[in-house]
Protein backbone atom coordinates (compact mmCIF):
# COMPACT_ATOMS: atom_id res chain seq x y z
CA UNK A 1 0.00 0.00 0.00
CA UNK A 2 1.32 3.22 -0.88
CA UNK A 3 2.55 5.64 2.22
CA UNK A 4 0.76 8.37 1.76
CA UNK A 5 1.85 11.57 3.89
CA UNK A 6 0.64 15.42 5.07
CA UNK A 7 3.72 17.72 5.39
CA UNK A 8 2.59 20.83 7.83
CA UNK A 9 2.82 24.50 6.40
CA UNK A 10 5.59 26.41 8.03
CA UNK A 11 3.93 29.35 9.14
CA UNK A 12 6.84 31.79 7.72
CA UNK A 13 5.90 30.65 4.42
CA UNK A 14 2.50 31.76 5.12
CA UNK A 15 3.66 35.13 6.18
CA UNK A 16 5.70 35.87 3.25
CA UNK A 17 3.08 34.53 0.84
CA UNK A 18 0.68 37.09 1.92
CA UNK A 19 3.22 39.58 2.89
CA UNK A 20 1.91 39.98 6.54
CA UNK A 21 3.52 42.19 9.28
CA UNK A 22 4.85 40.91 12.02
CA UNK A 23 4.03 42.79 15.08
CA UNK A 24 5.23 39.88 17.56
CA UNK A 25 6.97 36.65 16.82
CA UNK A 26 6.97 33.39 18.96
CA UNK A 27 9.98 31.91 20.19
CA UNK A 28 10.32 29.08 17.73
CA UNK A 29 8.62 30.91 14.95
CA UNK A 30 10.98 29.83 12.89
CA UNK A 31 10.08 26.41 13.30
CA UNK A 32 6.29 26.81 13.36
CA UNK A 33 3.93 25.17 11.16
CA UNK A 34 0.29 25.07 10.26
CA UNK A 35 -1.63 21.74 10.76
CA UNK A 36 -5.18 22.08 9.75
CA UNK A 37 -6.45 24.27 6.63
CA UNK A 38 -9.54 26.35 8.79
CA UNK A 39 -9.32 29.65 10.22
CA UNK A 40 -11.44 30.56 12.71
CA UNK A 41 -12.58 34.19 13.29
CA UNK A 42 -13.21 34.23 17.62
CA UNK A 43 -16.47 35.13 18.03
CA UNK A 44 -17.99 33.13 20.87
CA UNK A 45 -14.23 32.96 22.16
CA UNK A 46 -14.52 36.64 22.60
CA UNK A 47 -17.43 35.81 25.10
CA UNK A 48 -15.75 33.11 27.30
CA UNK A 49 -16.86 30.07 25.08
CA UNK A 50 -14.07 27.96 24.72
CA UNK A 51 -16.06 23.86 24.93
CA UNK A 52 -15.27 23.52 20.88
CA UNK A 53 -12.57 25.50 20.47
CA UNK A 54 -9.17 24.04 18.52
CA UNK A 55 -6.41 26.33 19.44
CA UNK A 56 -4.63 24.14 16.43
CA UNK A 57 -6.18 26.61 14.04
CA UNK A 58 -5.52 29.85 12.95
CA UNK A 59 -7.30 32.59 14.80
CA UNK A 60 -8.16 35.76 12.95
CA UNK A 61 -9.97 39.59 14.00
CA UNK A 62 -11.97 40.95 11.47
CA UNK A 63 -13.39 44.55 11.87
CA UNK A 64 -16.59 43.14 13.85
CA UNK A 65 -14.32 41.23 16.15
CA UNK A 66 -12.11 44.39 17.10
CA UNK A 67 -15.31 47.15 17.00
CA UNK A 68 -16.54 44.59 19.77
CA UNK A 69 -13.21 44.64 21.39
CA UNK A 70 -12.96 48.35 20.64
CA UNK A 71 -16.12 48.84 23.16
CA UNK A 72 -15.01 46.91 26.45
CA UNK A 73 -13.84 48.55 29.18
CA UNK A 74 -9.66 48.20 29.43
CA UNK A 75 -9.08 45.70 31.99
CA UNK A 76 -12.45 43.35 30.27
CA UNK A 77 -10.89 43.71 27.22
CA UNK A 78 -7.55 42.30 28.61
CA UNK A 79 -9.06 39.43 30.50
CA UNK A 80 -10.84 38.64 26.93
CA UNK A 81 -7.28 38.50 25.35
CA UNK A 82 -5.79 36.90 28.27
CA UNK A 83 -7.95 34.25 27.53
CA UNK A 84 -7.34 33.68 23.84
CA UNK A 85 -3.70 34.07 24.02
CA UNK A 86 -3.28 31.45 26.53
CA UNK A 87 -4.69 28.83 24.04
CA UNK A 88 -1.50 27.29 21.94
CA UNK A 89 -2.40 28.44 18.62
CA UNK A 90 -0.32 29.45 15.63
CA UNK A 91 -0.70 32.53 14.76
CA UNK A 92 -3.53 35.65 15.51
CA UNK A 93 -3.93 37.68 12.86
CA UNK A 94 -5.30 40.98 12.42
CA UNK A 95 -7.26 42.00 9.19
CA UNK A 96 -7.32 45.05 7.64
CA UNK A 97 -4.31 46.86 8.39
CA UNK A 98 -6.40 47.73 11.98
CA UNK A 99 -4.97 49.56 14.49
CA UNK A 100 -3.83 46.96 17.72
CA UNK A 101 -4.29 47.52 20.84
CA UNK A 102 -1.53 47.61 23.25
CA UNK A 103 -2.44 45.23 25.44
CA UNK A 104 -2.62 42.69 22.53
CA UNK A 105 1.07 43.46 21.55
CA UNK A 106 1.85 43.17 25.64
CA UNK A 107 -0.01 39.62 26.13
CA UNK A 108 1.27 38.49 23.29
CA UNK A 109 4.60 38.82 23.50
CA UNK A 110 3.50 37.46 27.47
CA UNK A 111 2.38 34.37 25.94
CA UNK A 112 4.95 33.99 22.87
CA UNK A 113 2.70 34.05 20.78
CA UNK A 114 2.94 35.22 17.04
CA UNK A 115 1.06 38.15 16.03
CA UNK A 116 0.35 39.26 12.33
CA UNK A 117 -1.37 41.83 10.60
CA UNK A 118 -2.71 41.58 6.72
CA UNK A 119 -4.53 44.61 4.39
CA UNK A 120 -7.03 42.29 3.13
CA UNK A 121 -10.46 42.04 4.29
CA UNK A 122 -11.09 39.28 6.41
CA UNK A 123 -13.24 37.10 3.72
CA UNK A 124 -10.50 37.63 1.48
CA UNK A 125 -7.96 36.72 4.08
CA UNK A 126 -9.38 33.67 5.35
CA UNK A 127 -10.58 31.92 2.12
CA UNK A 128 -7.40 33.02 0.57
CA UNK A 129 -5.32 31.46 3.83
CA UNK A 130 -7.89 28.48 3.63
CA UNK A 131 -6.84 27.88 -0.19
CA UNK A 132 -3.58 28.39 0.67
CA UNK A 133 -3.10 25.83 3.28
CA UNK A 134 -5.60 23.01 1.55
CA UNK A 135 -3.35 23.16 -0.80
CA UNK A 136 0.26 23.02 1.12
CA UNK A 137 -1.74 20.33 3.37
CA UNK A 138 -3.33 18.16 0.97
CA UNK A 139 -2.45 14.42 0.99
CA UNK A 140 0.40 13.69 -0.97
CA UNK A 141 2.37 10.36 -2.49
CA UNK A 142 5.96 10.29 -4.79
CA UNK A 143 5.73 8.71 -7.59
CA UNK A 144 8.55 7.39 -9.77
CA UNK A 145 8.06 8.63 -13.04
CA UNK A 146 8.05 12.24 -15.40
CA UNK A 147 5.97 14.99 -15.17
CA UNK A 148 5.17 16.87 -18.15
CA UNK A 149 2.86 20.02 -18.80
CA UNK A 150 1.97 19.90 -22.79
CA UNK A 151 -0.31 21.98 -24.32
CA UNK A 152 -1.69 22.65 -21.03
CA UNK A 153 -2.46 19.18 -19.96
CA UNK A 154 -0.41 17.70 -17.11
CA UNK A 155 0.68 14.21 -18.61
CA UNK A 156 2.58 11.77 -16.20
CA UNK A 157 5.08 9.50 -17.64
CA UNK A 158 5.43 6.25 -15.91
CA UNK A 159 7.48 2.96 -16.35
CA UNK A 160 10.32 1.10 -15.79
CA UNK A 161 14.15 2.54 -14.94
CA UNK A 162 15.47 2.77 -18.50
CA UNK A 163 12.76 2.60 -20.59
CA UNK A 164 12.66 6.24 -22.02
CA UNK A 165 10.84 8.21 -20.10
CA UNK A 166 13.40 11.07 -19.81
CA UNK A 167 14.29 10.94 -23.48
CA UNK A 168 10.89 10.78 -24.14
CA UNK A 169 10.75 14.04 -22.04
CA UNK A 170 13.76 15.51 -23.59
CA UNK A 171 12.34 15.54 -27.34
CA UNK A 172 8.99 16.84 -26.14
CA UNK A 173 10.75 19.97 -24.44
CA UNK A 174 12.59 20.39 -28.33
CA UNK A 175 9.05 20.66 -29.18
CA UNK A 176 8.50 23.65 -26.92
CA UNK A 177 6.86 21.98 -24.12
CA UNK A 178 7.25 21.93 -20.49
CA UNK A 179 9.20 19.88 -17.45
CA UNK A 180 7.29 20.17 -13.95
CA UNK A 181 9.45 16.67 -12.26
CA UNK A 182 11.56 14.21 -13.37
CA UNK A 183 12.43 10.48 -11.64
CA UNK A 184 10.82 11.64 -8.62
CA UNK A 185 7.43 13.18 -8.44
CA UNK A 186 5.09 14.53 -5.68
CA UNK A 187 1.65 13.83 -5.76
CA UNK A 188 -1.02 16.12 -4.05
CA UNK A 189 -4.36 15.78 -4.08
CA UNK A 190 -6.46 18.71 -3.46
CA UNK A 191 -10.54 18.55 -3.96
CA UNK A 192 -11.16 16.12 -6.93
CA UNK A 193 -7.97 17.31 -8.68
CA UNK A 194 -4.17 15.80 -8.54
CA UNK A 195 -1.55 17.98 -8.72
CA UNK A 196 2.27 17.19 -9.36
CA UNK A 197 5.62 19.29 -8.56
CA UNK A 198 9.15 18.16 -7.77
CA UNK A 199 10.81 17.66 -4.43
CA UNK A 200 12.59 20.51 -4.39
CA UNK A 201 16.00 19.73 -4.53
CA UNK A 202 15.51 18.04 -8.33
CA UNK A 203 13.41 21.33 -9.62
CA UNK A 204 14.23 21.56 -12.99
CA UNK A 205 17.24 18.93 -13.48
CA UNK A 206 17.29 15.65 -15.41
CA UNK A 207 19.04 13.09 -15.18
CA UNK A 208 20.19 11.34 -18.88
CA UNK A 209 21.58 8.01 -18.71
CA UNK A 210 24.98 8.50 -20.76
CA UNK A 211 25.20 12.25 -20.22
CA UNK A 212 24.45 13.55 -16.88
CA UNK A 213 22.67 15.37 -15.07
CA UNK A 214 21.49 18.34 -16.93
CA UNK A 215 19.65 21.69 -16.20
CA UNK A 216 16.91 22.35 -17.77
CA UNK A 217 16.07 25.81 -17.57
CA UNK A 218 19.83 27.01 -18.37
CA UNK A 219 19.50 24.70 -21.01
CA UNK A 220 16.36 25.84 -22.76
CA UNK A 221 15.24 28.97 -20.86
CA UNK A 222 12.73 29.40 -18.00
CA UNK A 223 9.89 29.08 -20.67
CA UNK A 224 10.90 24.97 -20.69
CA UNK A 225 10.29 24.97 -16.72
CA UNK A 226 6.76 25.03 -14.55
CA UNK A 227 6.62 24.50 -11.16
CA UNK A 228 3.41 22.54 -10.93
CA UNK A 229 1.00 21.29 -12.91
CA UNK A 230 -2.84 19.23 -12.90
CA UNK A 231 -2.41 16.01 -13.69
CA UNK A 232 -4.54 15.10 -16.46
CA UNK A 233 -3.43 12.20 -17.76
CA UNK A 234 -1.04 8.82 -17.04
CA UNK A 235 0.54 6.96 -19.54
CA UNK A 236 2.88 4.00 -18.87
CA UNK A 237 5.33 3.41 -21.13
CA UNK A 238 6.45 -0.82 -21.12
CA UNK A 239 8.28 -2.85 -23.40
CA UNK A 240 6.94 -4.35 -26.42
CA UNK A 241 5.76 -7.95 -26.18
CA UNK A 242 5.07 -9.91 -29.04
CA UNK A 243 1.72 -12.02 -28.86
CA UNK A 244 0.61 -9.49 -26.22
CA UNK A 245 -2.72 -7.57 -27.19
CA UNK A 246 -2.63 -3.90 -27.52
CA UNK A 247 -5.57 -1.23 -27.55
CA UNK A 248 -5.28 -0.44 -31.73
CA UNK A 249 -8.94 1.45 -31.67
CA UNK A 250 -9.40 2.96 -28.35
CA UNK A 251 -12.58 2.21 -27.37
CA UNK A 252 -11.90 0.70 -23.64
CA UNK A 253 -11.58 4.11 -21.87
CA UNK A 254 -8.90 2.65 -19.07
CA UNK A 255 -8.51 4.75 -15.85
CA UNK A 256 -5.64 4.81 -13.35
CA UNK A 257 -6.10 5.65 -9.51
CA UNK A 258 -4.09 7.39 -7.01
CA UNK A 259 -5.14 9.38 -3.33
CA UNK A 260 -8.80 8.11 -4.49
CA UNK A 261 -8.80 10.34 -7.96
CA UNK A 262 -9.56 8.15 -10.93
CA UNK A 263 -7.57 9.25 -14.13
CA UNK A 264 -7.39 9.01 -17.97
CA UNK A 265 -4.71 5.94 -18.49
CA UNK A 266 -2.63 4.54 -21.80
CA UNK A 267 -0.27 2.20 -22.42
CA UNK A 268 2.06 2.87 -25.10
CA UNK A 269 4.59 -0.03 -26.07
CA UNK A 270 8.09 0.84 -26.64
CA UNK A 271 10.12 -0.38 -29.77
CA UNK A 272 12.99 0.88 -31.29
CA UNK A 273 11.79 2.94 -34.28
CA UNK A 274 8.94 4.31 -32.52
CA UNK A 275 9.21 8.16 -32.27
CA UNK A 276 7.71 8.46 -28.60
CA UNK A 277 7.39 12.03 -28.25
CA UNK A 278 5.35 12.23 -31.16
CA UNK A 279 2.69 9.35 -29.70
CA UNK A 280 2.59 11.02 -26.52
CA UNK A 281 2.01 14.29 -27.98
CA UNK A 282 -0.61 12.52 -29.89
CA UNK A 283 -2.30 10.67 -27.00
CA UNK A 284 -2.83 13.99 -24.89
CA UNK A 285 -5.03 15.70 -28.24
CA UNK A 286 -6.78 13.36 -27.74
CA UNK A 287 -7.40 12.86 -24.47
CA UNK A 288 -8.56 16.52 -24.59
CA UNK A 289 -10.82 15.39 -27.29
CA UNK A 290 -12.39 12.91 -25.10
CA UNK A 291 -12.07 15.21 -22.13
CA UNK A 292 -14.83 17.72 -24.40
CA UNK A 293 -17.16 14.72 -25.16
CA UNK A 294 -15.57 13.66 -28.16
CA UNK A 295 -14.32 9.84 -28.74
CA UNK A 296 -12.69 9.41 -31.89
CA UNK A 297 -12.53 5.43 -31.40
CA UNK A 298 -16.17 5.68 -30.90
CA UNK A 299 -16.82 7.76 -33.96
CA UNK A 300 -14.68 5.26 -36.16
CA UNK A 301 -16.72 2.19 -34.99
CA UNK A 302 -19.70 4.37 -35.87
CA UNK A 303 -19.03 4.86 -38.88
CA UNK A 304 -18.23 1.10 -39.93
CA UNK A 305 -21.61 0.33 -38.46
CA UNK A 306 -23.27 2.60 -40.70
CA UNK A 307 -21.04 1.61 -43.47
CA UNK A 308 -21.58 -2.02 -42.96
CA UNK A 309 -25.26 -1.61 -42.60
CA UNK A 310 -25.45 0.18 -46.38
CA UNK A 311 -23.76 -2.53 -47.15
CA UNK A 312 -26.02 -4.80 -46.18
CA UNK A 313 -28.65 -3.08 -47.00
CA UNK A 314 -27.68 -3.24 -50.91
CA UNK A 315 -27.10 -6.38 -50.65
CA UNK A 316 -30.53 -6.96 -49.71
CA UNK A 317 -31.91 -5.13 -52.40
CA UNK A 318 -30.16 -6.89 -54.80
CA UNK A 319 -31.21 -10.53 -53.87
CA UNK A 320 -34.74 -9.43 -54.18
Amino acid sequence: MEKVKRTPARLSDLVEEFNMEILTKAPNYTTQTVTISDVNRPALQLVGFYKYFEPMRLQILGKAEMVFLQAMMQEKRRAVLESLLRCEIPALIIARNMEVFPELIELAEKHGRTLLRIDKTTVDATSEIIDYLNKKLAPQITRHGVLMNINGQGVLLLGDSGIGKSETAIELLKRGHRLVADDAVEIRRVSTSLYGTAPEIIQHYMEIRGVGVVDVQQLFGMGAVQFDTEIDLVIQLEQWQDGKFYDRLGLGEETYEMLGVKLPYMTIPVRPGRNLAGIVEIATMKNRQMKYGYNPARDFVSRLDQHYDALNEENRRRKQ
